[in-house]
């Protein structure tokens, strides 16, 4: 039997990584949008 604290930390941990690549998967989209401004001749802002 697993106890309830090894469970939560394994739940914890998952979330952590689905959050890491939300986060990572949003740095991605940012950049994409920035590059699709830069091509159409504006400077998207820092």
């Amino acid at each position: 039997m697993v106890a309830a604290s090894s469970t939560s930390l394994v739940g914890e941990a998952e979330k952590s990584e689905q959050e890491r690549q939300r986060a990572e998967q949003e740095r991605q989209r940012a950049e994409r949008l920035a590059a699709q401004l830069r091509a159409a001749g504006l400077e998207p802002e820092a």
